[in-house]
């Protein structure tokens, strides 16, 4: 006869030994505290970009795209906390992607692909936040000071330095409180930017409206599956697992909740994002709609204050998006370097999370300062790292464990989104590989300007 589950669903010998587990990805959440870290893995400043993937899809294409990502991925976070949940009944809680999937699928070096996924994910998103935050404050620098003599690298490293203290929050839990916040950031700066689309709209000042995609058949392709690739590492976030196992357990049920609370936010800003700006500059739209808003040449379209404070917005939000996803890579360095038999604050344990977590902080903002053009690597990053883990995995996750039949619905429906999105992905790797390779020519190391 099978052993019962434990009650406990971290074994003893388990948590006597995983400093990660018990120290960063510590449990004692609720499902609305999942919610929050859920919105702040997802709705981002990387919402200002939708207006560009619109400009490679056109308003049919575009609208379907959006909806279809959005219906997949609630879809296969639903699965993967489904999959989560039935381990957890077993007596195998699995808080971290790497080993769910190895456990699932059987496979040691699947436990390895999933790291260096995860790993590349979340690298780039740290040094991503790092460059954008970066680039708030020298908007607001040039505005203020136009002749000024600080570079961005000057303020990436201002940015850096916030970062390092900021990281020394001690477990994925403790930022509950900012990720709140970080929410409500969220829904501001979009109700501000989508207020300064509409009145950029309706002014005399108002951009022509173009809404036609571009002549060429294979550019108008190629352009449609980096648009997608766009929009589907808006929707990831690669640590729903880790996201999951802050909750206290039993965590049956809570993930549901915290899923819908996140969807509801993504509901208003993506769509609102989306439309306001596309409808206002058709396909002018810059990868980031504050830029077509605060044009080069002439006038900002939109009252500068309104501008302004959706810059501060976005750059406070960027910090808790920064510690969000460097949550997985504090998670393995404690697992080596802590102590669990010893205080989390204890100075065995402090001295080497100061260390090691101002050394990976320091790490991401060089490479932000010279790598002002990341944003065309992420493009290959989100294409080869983001469809993986949130549109292909999980589906297979959930058909390994819970065998539907071959007759199911299910089943079709999760093969269905297998092929569809390994097809999407490798092309959309392919287009934003071929979008580096043209703008290779803007790249220069530590410069002062980011290459869209």
């Amino acid at each position: 006869m099978a052993e019962p589950p434990r009650s406990d669903a971290f074994p003893e010998e388990r948590r006597d030994n995983d400093a990660g587990a018990v120290f960063v990805l510590e449990s004692k959440g609720e499902w609305w505290h999942a919610g929050f870290h859920l919105t702040t893995a997802i709705v981002g400043p990387t919402i200002l970009t939708l207006p560009y993937a619109f400009r490679g899809l056109g308003w049919g294409l575009g609208f379907f795209c959006l909806t279809a990502m959005g219906v997949v991925t609630f879809y296969s976070y639903y699965l993967m906390s489904l999959v989560l949940e039935h381990c957890e009944k077993s007596g195998r809680r699995h808080i971290r992607f790497r080993e769910l999937a190895a456990d699932v699928l059987g496979s040691g070096w699947m436990f390895y692909f999933v790291i260096f996924i995860q790993t590349a994910i979340n690298t780039g998103i740290s040094i991503g936040a790092i460059l954008l935050a970066g680039e708030c404050i020298q908007i607001m620098y040039s505005n203020l000071s136009p002749h000024g003599s600080l570079k961005l690298y000057d303020f990436i490293a201002i940015v850096t330095g916030v970062q390092i203290v900021l990281s020394q929050f001690p477990s994925f839990h403790s930022l509950r409180h900012i990720n709140l916040v970080s929410l409500f950031l969220s829904l501001g700066y979009t109700f501000l930017v989508v207020g300064a689309c509409i009145h950029a709209g309706m002014s005399k000042n108002a951009p022509s409206k173009d809404y036609s995609l571009e002549t060429s058949k294979l550019s108008r392709v190629f352009s449609a599956f980096t648009s997608i690739s766009i929009i589907a590492a808006i929707f990831g976030n690669g640590i729903l697992p880790e996201i999951q196992a802050t909750l206290a357990p039993p965590a049956t049920g809570k993930m549901m909740k915290g899923l819908t609370m996140c969807y509801s936010v993504i509901l208003v800003t993506f769509y609102s994002a989306a439309v306001s700006g596309y409808w206002t500059f058709g396909n002018k739209s810059n990868s980031n709609i504050l830029k077509s808003l605060m044009p080069d040449d002439g006038p900002s379209l939109a009252p500068t204050w309104v501008l302004g404070l959706g810059v501060i917005f976005v750059l406070l939000q960027l910090f808790a998006i920064g510690l969000v996803y460097s949550q997985v890579a504090y998670e393995i360095m404690e697992t080596k370097s802590a102590d669990v038999n010893q205080g989390m604050f204890s100075w065995r344990n402090l001295i080497p999370r100061i260390i090691l977590r101002s050394l990976y902080m320091a790490l991401c903002g060089f490479l932000a300062a010279m790598l002002p053009f990341f944003g065309d690597i992420n493009g290959v990053v989100g294409a080869i790292g983001f469809i993986p883990l949130d549109f292909i995995l999980p589906m297979l996750l959930y058909n390994m464990t819970f065998k539907p039949s071959k007759s199911s619905l299910t089943l079709w429906i999760n093969s269905l989104i297998i092929i569809v999105f390994t097809g999407a992905g490798l092309l959309g790797a392919f287009s934003s590989v071929r979008k580096l390779i043209l703008d290779a020519n803007k790249f220069k190391l530590f410069s002062s300007d980011v290459v869209d």
